[in-house]
């Protein structure tokens, strides 16, 4: 089994899904990501943290494509028996494709964003919802699974002659998207827009929007911004729902705490491109950095509470 380093914050070493590896990211003299090394571990709820500009989008907007690195790796370890030694034998040699060893880890720096999302199976929600509002809830489902539709379809020939191949994935389709909105407590509006569920429902739609594709890894950009209590719960509860039930491993950007130290197996902590801290929730909100880092705290302060834990 691939084991991350020990580090003070963590239990035993568990295997990484995805490996971030000296990830910077420059715009012109501005650096918004500096040196930032992490991993998030198989089957387990990781949230990145920190304050208003500390660069947790950037690092999403490099793992999904959005962005390509000005240097630094992001492999994403597919499992398999042959992942470990394909994962110990990555290089950087400029002979290496997006893709390595057979069932080892795909590259994301590689790859273009809709490669990420079809080929490495990593799906995003965005912090401002993204739903189709003019489809109904149900369409907005069916059509997260148009990859393997088109496949299934000839891309359109079999699909205008209705061949029984498409009409069975279509109907599988259609399965799987009624499963997501049961899921979700939707399923009474599957016939709905989009656009007239509340606010609390469009924001859990969009995430079983993104895991109708499939995936492996689910990257979460702020989920929980604008819900209320009643909501952030039922938010909480599918997230451990898709954790628990399904296997996926999730990684999220997230300002209500309360939803990060209920949810989250692991924790990282940024502060101006830079990670300050790594740890469980008991570690991360007993960090002196972190306290630092949210009230604004002086150096010294921090070194003199650091002091006093360590004497």
């Amino acid at each position: 089994m691939v084991q991350t380093a020990m580090n003070p914050g963590m239990g035993p070493a568990l295997e990484p899904i995805l490996r971030v590896e000296h990830l910077t990211m420059r715009f012109g003299g501005l650096v918004a990501v500096n040196d930032l090394s992490f991993d998030v571990a198989r089957g387990q709820i990781t949230a990145l943290i920190g304050p208003n500009g500390a660069g947790k989008t950037t690092v999403f907007n490099c793992i999904t494509g959005f962005y390509k690195p000005t240097s630094g790796r992001i492999a994403l370890v597919s499992g398999g028996p042959q992942s470990d030694p394909a994962v110990a034998e990555l290089t950087d040699s400029p002979g290496r494709s997006q893709r390595i060893g057979r069932g080892g880890a795909y590259l994301l720096e590689r790859m273009a964003d809709s490669e990420i999302a079809a080929k490495a199976k990593v799906a995003r929600t965005f912090q401002n919802i993204r739903l189709f509002t003019g489809m109904t809830v149900l369409e907005n489902l069916i059509v997260a699974q148009h990859n393997w539709l088109n496949r299934a379809s000839g891309y359109s020939l079999l699909g205008l002659v209705g061949a029984k191949s498409f009409r069975e994935a279509e109907a599988k389709a259609v399965e799987i998207a009624v499963a997501w909105l049961d899921c979700i407590g939707l399923k009474g509006r599957a016939d709905d827009p989009a656009g007239a569920l509340p606010y609390g429902d469009q924001r859990r739609l969009e995430i079983v929007r993104a895991m109708c594709t499939g995936p492996v890894l689910l990257c979460l950009d702020e989920p929980a911004a604008g819900l209320n209590p009643r909501e952030s719960a039922e938010l909480n509860e599918l997230l451990l729902s898709i954790r628990d039930s399904n296997g996926t491993s999730l990684l999220l950007i997230e300002h209500d705490m309360s939803v990060v130290m209920e949810i989250s197996d692991h924790i990282v902590v940024l502060e101006y491109g830079k990670k300050i801290s790594d740890g469980t929730p008991d570690y991360i909100k007993n960090d002196p950095k972190v306290i630092a880092a949210y009230l604004g705290v002086e150096d010294e302060e921090v070194d003199e509470a650091e002091a006093e834990i360590e004497g």
